[in-house]
Formats: structure tokens, sequence, C-alpha cells
């Protein structure tokens, strides 16, 4: 059963906590006293994060707290400020929210605290003053370099490659193509990377996309995806267009969505973290923030499902991505 709450008890519990919360500062729930999590991810279709719904879920049944999973229906950064100041009104005690746009939500995030709740990011960080710990999947240095160096190994050093991303304001995806740029410069300078286009993590958009790429650039020798929805999206593309094997697909995606295209030989890898891991380390982040667990200054912190992670700052890392294929993705269900 999804540990959610009904609409009245929301009601009368932001009614109840709205008047007992400090505007100045944050406070921790009275030991035994109830814990209400508002988990927020960019589009609530994207596979991607309806597997960190999985894992959330699964630690809100563990841990005996209350679960609110809401976002848009699609990337809209806009309606992510009006779900958090419908948060900040119910008066729940902690927020974690995946940032579709980092300045765009950051000033939302920063009322809530002033209003006394907790917050949190995973996946896509906003301003660090709007939060106080980010559940981060990788480093964006790993991520970026790691899709790299697989893009530079199946290119043979050499050729042309363009990039379909979510969104050009994404955070998170922005910090990736920094590093994606900056490996290619400094060891793998005979790549060019010729565009970089928006999907709004839609894979039949992404799909358009990588058509439009081909045609436009003859030369394409391989895609990079770097949203879930876009790997699928390229790999369909290229098999209409009858070019697997010619034009090449990697990204960041999920196994449960690639395994026939991996197989085919049309995506030759996958590269992700375990997502549903990063939902449930997401919302045993926020307990532990909401109850004063976790404080400033933290080097590390236990997880029931992930084990001991490491606290860089105030960040907190899942572990490294791990690179999925046809040896390999058969044993993989999510």
């Amino acid at each position: 059963m999804k540990r959610t709450l009904p609409l009245l008890f929301l009601v009368c519990l932001g009614l109840i906590t709205g008047c007992s919360k400090s505007d100045s500062s944050s406070s921790s729930p009275a030991a035994g006293e109830a814990i209400t999590v508002a988990l927020m991810p960019k589009s609530k279709g994207n596979a991607y994060f309806v597997s960190c719904r999985e894992g959330s879920e699964a630690a809100a049944k563990d841990l005996g707290v209350e679960l609110i999973f809401d976002g848009p229906t699609t990337p809209d950064p806009a309606r992510q400020n009006e779900i958090i100041e419908n948060w900040i009104t119910l008066g729940v005690n902690v927020i974690a929210v995946a940032c579709e746009n980092r300045d765009g939500i950051s000033t939302a995030l920063r009322k809530a605290r002033q209003k006394g709740i907790r917050v949190v990011t995973y996946d896509s960080d906003a301003a660090p003053d709007a939060r106080e710990f980010f559940v981060n999947q990788a480093t964006p240095e790993g991520i970026g370099y790691g899709l790299m160096d697989e893009a530079a190994r199946l290119m043979g050093g050499e050729g042309e490659f363009a990039i379909i991303t979510a969104s050009l304001t994404a955070a998170n995806m922005n910090e990736w193509q920094k590093h994606i740029e900056a490996r290619r410069a400094s060891k793998h300078p005979g790549l060019k990377m010729v565009a970089l286009r928006p999907c709004d993590d839609l894979k039949d958009k992404a799909q358009a996309e990588a058509t439009t790429l081909m045609s436009a650039h003859p030369n394409l020798k391989l895609i990079m995806a770097i949203c879930s929805p876009a790997v699928p999206g390229a790999a369909e593309a290229v098999k209409q267009a009858g070019k697997a094997g010619k034009v090449q697909v990697i990204g960041l995606g999920l196994p449960s969505e690639n395994k026939g295209y991996v197989k085919e030989g049309i995506t030759q890898s996958v590269i992700l973290w375990k997502t549903t891991d990063l939902g449930y380390l997401t919302v045993e982040a926020a307990v532990a923030v909401a109850r004063s667990q976790l404080r400033p200054g933290a080097t590390s912190f236990s997880s029931r499902r992930v084990g001991e992670v490491q606290v860089q700052g105030d960040q907190i890392l899942l572990g490294k991505p791990f690179v999925f294929n046809k040896d390999n993705i058969e044993g993989f269900n999510f």
C-alpha cells in the first residue's frame, strides 16, 4: 500500500503545524511524533522517477513515516513551485525535491526553510542556501567523464557526436555537460560535439530529435542521451532509419527500458545507478535531517539498504555509476 496521506488529514495537519512552526528556524519533531516527507520528481511520468518512487515508498514503510509523492506531469518549474507552496501551507516536516530549474525553485525552498520546514534535494540540486543536503547519485565529474570515455571508446577516438538532454535548464544535466566537454577537450580532442537538443523528458520527442540530428549531420557517429526517456527514443530513431551499426547510442537510462535495443546492438551501453536506491536513500536522509540526526559536518551516513555512504560537505553520495551492456543487462529488472 502506498504511504500517502488522505487529503482531509493533510489539511488538518497543515492547520495544526502551520501555527506551531517557527518562521525563522527549522525545528525537529519530538520523539515519537509523526513525520511527513513530501517528495517531488521532475516529472511523474518519467520511468526514472517512477523507479525512484518505488524506493522512496519502501523507505517510508521501513521508517514508519508518511510520504507524499507529487510533481508535474512533464518538466515544469512553475508547477514545481506551486506544489512547494501547497506543501508549505500543509506544514509538512521535510521536502525532498529533484529540481528542474535551480534558480527558479530556490526562492520557494528558502521560504519553506523560513517556515521551519527542512529541505533536501536529490538527483538535481537547488542553490546551496535553499536546502540542507543534496542526495547526489554520483559526482558530475564521474558521470561526465564516464559518458565521454565510453563514447570515445566506441567511436575509435574520432568523429561527430550529439547530445540529447531533458531540458536546457536542468542543473544536473548542465553540470554533466560541462564535464563531458572538459573530458573531450583534455582526453579526446578527435571527437566533435555537433549539437545539443532538449527532449522535455519525452521519448517521442527524443526520437524526433534524433531523426532530425541524423538528417542534419550525415557523418554523425554517436548519440549520447543524458536523460532516461532519450535513450530508447534515440535508439528507436536509429532503428527506424536503418542506421544500426552506423550511428551508435549510449546514455543514462533504465535497463528495463533498453534491454531490447541493447540486445539488437543499437544501444551499446546504458550508464546509471540503482534508481530505487536513490529514492530510498533520499527518504532516509530527509527523515534523518528532520530528526536532526544528520547534521552539517557529517562525513558518512548509514543507510539500511545501501550501507555506509560518503558525505562530502553538504552532498550525500549514492556511489559510482554502473555500465549496463549486452553482457550483463539481463540481470537487472529496474
